[in-house]
C-alpha cells in the first residue's frame, strides 16, 4: 500500500514572492498537506538553493518539492536534498547539469507580451510595470497583479546564467504543468524541457501564473507526485 506524502514545500520564481502561492496553498492545506512557502532571496542560485534547504531542513518527512518559474532552476539543484521525494514544475525552467536557465530561455523568441527588462546597473532585473499584468499573470485580476508587482523580489541576473552542477530530476520521479497561455517561458520551450526529462506532464489553460489562477489543476499534479 502506497503512503501518500504529506509534506509540500513552494518555491516561487523571479518578478514574484512567497505570498503568490496562497491560493494554491489554500487549496493544498484543505487537502490535508503540510505546506511551506519558501521566501527566495533572489540573491543567487546558490542563495535560493541554501534558502530551500533552510525549509527543507525542517519537514518532518519526505516532502514533494515544487517550483514556478525561475524556481524551476532552484528545485532542480535543491531537489537533490534528502528528504525531497518528487519534483513538480509549475511552469518552470528545468535545466540540466551545466545548462542555466537563461539558455533555455532563448531558445525561442520572446512574446511581444513579455516585459523583462535588461539588467540595471546592479545587475537587478526587473519586469516593466506597463507589461506586467498582460506578459506575466494575464488571467488573474487587475488589482491582485498589481499587488503581486509591488511585493516582488529584486531578482539578481547572476542567477539566470548559474549552471546547475546536479539535476535532481535525473534521480527523482518529476511531474510538471505547461501554461499554455504562457507569456514569459513560452509554451514550446517548456515543452521541450519536460520531454528530455520524461516529465509526466500536464497542460493547464493559463498565463505564466497558473498556480494562482488554476490552483485547483496544479494541485492535482501535486496529487499525482504525492502518491
Amino acid at each position: 500500500m502506497k503512503t501518500s506524502i504529506k509534506n509540500v514545500v513552494l518555491v516561487h520564481g523571479a518578478f514574484a514572492d512567497g505570498s503568490g502561492w496562497k491560493a494554491l496553498y489554500q487549496v493544498l492545506t484543505q487537502k490535508g498537506y503540510n505546506v511551506t512557502i519558501v521566501q527566495n532571496p533572489l540573491s543567487s542560485l546558490e542563495d535560493d538553493v541554501a534558502a530551500t534547504h533552510v525549509v527543507l531542513d525542517k519537514q518532518d518527512g519526505p516532502t514533494v518539492l515544487v517550483g514556478h518559474s525561475w524556481g524551476g532552476a532552484v528545485i532542480t539543484e535543491a531537489g537533490n536534498h534528502p528528504k525531497v521525494a518528487s519534483l513538480v514544475y509549475v511552469a518552470a525552467f528545468q535545466p540540466d547539469k551545466g545548462e542555466s536557465a537563461l539558455q533555455w530561455l532563448q531558445t525561442a523568441p520572446p512574446a511581444p507580451e513579455n516585459g523583462v527588462l535588461p539588467p540595471d546597473e546592479k545587475g537587478i532585473v526587473y519586469y516593466d510595470k506597463a507589461k506586467y499584468h498582460a506578459g506575466f499573470c494575464a488571467d488573474i485580476p487587475a488589482d491582485e497583479a498589481e499587488f503581486m508587482y509591488a511585493s516582488q523580489g529584486a531578482f539578481f541576473a547572476k542567477g539566470f546564467i548559474t549552471p546547475i552542477t546536479q539535476a535532481a530530476w535525473r534521480d527523482k520521479p518529476v511531474y510538471a504543468c505547461v501554461a499554455t497561455e504562457d507569456k514569459s517561458i513560452a509554451p514550446e520551450i517548456q515543452r521541450a524541457m519536460y520531454k528530455r526529462s520524461n516529465t509526466q506532464v500536464t497542460d493547464v489553460k493559463g498565463s505564466h501564473v497558473i498556480f494562482m489562477s488554476q490552483p485547483e489543476a496544479v494541485a492535482k499534479v501535486i496529487d499525482a507526485a504525492a502518491n
